[in-house]
């Protein structure tokens, strides 16, 4: 069961890495078109088997590795804060349109935010890896978003920490709104920032 578990980690370890490398490629190229580059930095996730076993208790998912497999499809996450919202669409267009990328699920919670204010669009893609003796399919979880948004989901999940298992509902409005101001100063950054430079090419 060991071995099992191992493998069964290894793969998406091996699906992250080959994401990873893919955006690393379009941040340095893209880094020589002297134009800045769209992405700000880059955060790869693994979840562990505990975490693992805890979504799937959640989800009412089977604890075998082809449920697992099926039912889970963020075991292997990746975030991506870029500079402005115009550059979280297109760095996600730029990946999906890359041949090896087959997109599964598109959640836009920058079009459509959360009721708590959450912002970021979440991909689904699978990439292949190529192993000894077969090619696996992983499913990867992209989070693309602005460092305005990331500030305020870090500190909202270090607030829901601190107030687990629930935060009082003055608290909740007052994240929501601080979810707009980021919202409404990332829009004005990205206004200011084509008064200066004009559109990014």
């Amino acid at each position: 069961m060991t071995d099992e578990l191992t493998h069964f980690m290894l793969v998406y370890k091996f699906g992250l890495a080959e994401i990873g490398t893919k955006i690393n490629i379009l941040a340095e190229e893209l880094a020589h078109r002297g134009r800045g580059n769209p992405i700000e930095h880059v955060l790869p996730r693994l979840k562990t088997p505990a975490s693992i076993s805890a979504k799937a208790q959640r989800i009412g998912c089977a604890l075998a590795f082809d449920d697992l497999r099926a039912r889970i499809r963020d075991i292997a996450g990746i975030r991506i804060v870029c500079s402005f919202v115009s550059d979280v669409y297109t760095v996600a267009d730029m990946l999906i349109r890359q041949p090896d990328i087959t997109l599964l699920q598109t959640k836009d919670y920058i079009a459509q935010p959360k009721v708590n204010g959450y912002r970021s669009l979440h991909l689904i893609v699978e990439i292949p890896v190529f192993l000894s003796e077969r090619v696996v399919q992983v499913p990867v979880e992209i989070q693309l978003r602005t460092a305005a948004m990331d500030f305020w989901a870090s500190l909202e999940h270090k607030i829901h920490y601190k107030y687990d298992p629930r935060v009082p509902e003055s608290l909740r409005d007052e994240l929501a709104a601080a979810a707009e101001d980021a919202a409404r100063l990332d829009r004005r950054m990205e206004r200011l920032h084509r008064e200066i430079h004009g559109p990014r090419r």
